[in-house]
């Protein structure tokens, strides 16, 4: 909020009020006349201005500084401004089959199975693209939606908190399937100057009717971009323990259980030509490190480009200088015709 003036020009006329304070401050030549009294001489010998008549000349000069006040046209103005973004929408592809239980991307301090890495990875990606609408898909035997692609990035990562090993059965990895529903999700969306699926995975394809190479061409021709990760070591890695319901097991604190060591392949022969395919990229990640470098390399890639459109309402002031004005004006006008009127 700032307050202006839209024709301050016009204030370089408040200049000549006080020009013309000084013209009527100057004396007049002194009459010439005979008292009976130097007394009655003495008294009548001062400056010919009388109280009455300096208060209606300040009276006019007020409303000269007023009328003048109200040409400059004051103003509060309140400005705003509005984000125009490029409308990037974004498909988040991640593998929660059970080799996702691996804990090859724990640290030094805190023990993580392969999906405890990727969401927080993911949860940082998300908050660095407030203005991207993005989805979520996660797949194991089949694929399954987490999110619809949204601007509501706080209800997505609330999903996202959700998503664990279990919720879809961990024994198979439909890869094809998951870049399928993917491409559903982007093909109808309007006005979207890019579309890009991420998708993260630590197996191969042997589940779901849709090989990914045919999910991939379909995808491309719908100008849909797949960025691929490889997550995981390959060969033999630490896993999580599993119960009887396909779930993690897990500390009090929340760390995963160690359960033994598990077998772990991926497939990135069928990966690096899923990104070949769409334009996209392939990634490896062994550990976490590498994971966050890969996000955030794609969010590099593919950055969005925000414009600031600035605006400024106005709410226009000269109407209350102009109606003081005229107050003052009715003022002195009634003044001059009752106690300050001027004798003949």
């Amino acid at each position: 909020m700032h307050f202006d003036f839209a024709n301050p020009e016009f204030l370089w006329a408040l200049l000549l009020l006080p020009i013309l304070a000084l013209l009527r401050g100057a004396s007049g030549k002194s009459g010439s006349l005979i008292f009976s009294s130097t007394a009655i001489a003495r008294e009548a010998s001062r400056k010919n201005k009388a109280r009455a008549g300096f208060f209606r000349f300040l009276l006019t000069l007020l409303i000269l500084a007023l009328l003048i006040i109200a040409f400059a046209r004051p103003r509060l103005g309140m400005g705003h401004s509005e984000r125009e973004a490029s409308g990037i929408d974004i498909v988040l592809a991640v593998d929660s089959s059970g080799s996702m239980a691996g804990l090859d991307f724990s640290t030094n301090t805190r023990a993580a199975t392969r999906l405890d890495a990727v969401k927080s990875v993911i949860d940082d990606f998300i908050r660095k693209r407030p203005n991207d609408r993005i989805g979520m898909v996660t797949f194991a035997a089949n694929p399954f939606l987490v999110s619809p692609i949204t601007l509501d990035h706080d209800w997505l990562l609330k999903n996202i908190e959700r998503l664990d090993i279990g919720i879809i059965d961990p024994n198979r990895t439909a890869i094809g399937a998951a870049i399928g529903m993917s491409v559903n999700r982007l093909r109808d969306v309007k006005n979207a100057k890019s579309r890009v699926v991420i998708l993260l995975t630590d197996g191969e394809n042997n589940a779901g009717k849709i090989s990914p190479i045919a999910a991939a061409e379909a995808a491309a021709s719908y100008d849909i971009k797949i960025y691929t990760i490889a997550a995981g070591r390959s060969g033999i890695v630490p896993a999580a323990r599993i119960d009887s319901n396909n779930r993690i097991i897990r500390t009090p604190s929340g760390s995963p259980v160690y359960g033994g060591d598990m077998s772990s392949e991926v497939d990135e022969d069928t990966l690096k030509k899923i990104a070949d395919i769409t334009g996209g990229k392939f990634y490896r990640a062994n550990n976490l490190a590498q994971l966050r470098q890969i996000y955030s390399d794609i969010d590099s890639l593919e950055k969005t480009k925000v414009k600031l459109r600035n605006f400024t309402s106005y709410e226009e002031l000269f109407q209350y200088f102009a109606a003081a004005a005229l107050a003052l004006l009715a003022l002195k006008l009634i003044l001059v015709n009752t106690r300050f009127r001027t004798l003949p």
